[in-house]
């Protein structure tokens, strides 16, 4: 079930709000990845795991859109159907968002992520790490269990 939150963000998106148009125009200036202070959608963040404590970054990570492609036979026979379009990823783009952060940031661990906004060019998601090394990770015992290996 949805909460309020979540219900208003939907409903901004679905009708393409001219709030959160100029904050994708902010945001399509930021670089890929940009670290926040606090998660836009909270209670999505919550239901993740975020707390608002030392140890815990929220990302927004920001992924282009558009199909794969492959390369176009160079000799040889070339087929009728050349299967160079149309072709669809194994992942999908919260994946590949998700993918991405974690290997730029090494030493974090992921906890989560959720859908942002998305236009003709970018989708935008909302990374959720932990940092295991962090005393104040280490000593809660919920984030422990799900951050640290046993």
């Amino acid at each position: 079930m949805l909460s309020s939150q979540d219900k208003t963000w939907l409903k901004m998106w679905q009708q393409n709000s001219p709030e959160i148009r100029e904050k994708a125009v902010i945001w399509r200036k930021q670089n890929a990845f940009t670290r926040l202070e606090k998660p836009s959608r909270i209670q999505k963040a919550r239901s993740l795991g975020y707390k608002a404590k030392q140890g815990i970054v929220v990302i927004r990570a920001r992924v282009g859109t558009g199909g794969m492609r492959r390369k176009r036979p160079v000799a040889g026979r070339r087929q009728k159907h050349l299967g160079v379009t149309r072709i669809k990823a194994d992942v999908s783009m919260k994946q590949v968002a998700e993918n991405r952060t974690v290997q730029k940031y090494k030493n974090l661990k992921l906890l989560g992520s959720y859908f942002l906004y998305k236009d003709g060019f970018h989708y935008w998601f909302e990374v959720i790490l932990a940092d295991p090394s962090h005393p104040r990770i280490s000593k809660d015992k919920e984030l422990r269990k799900r951050v640290i290996p046993a």
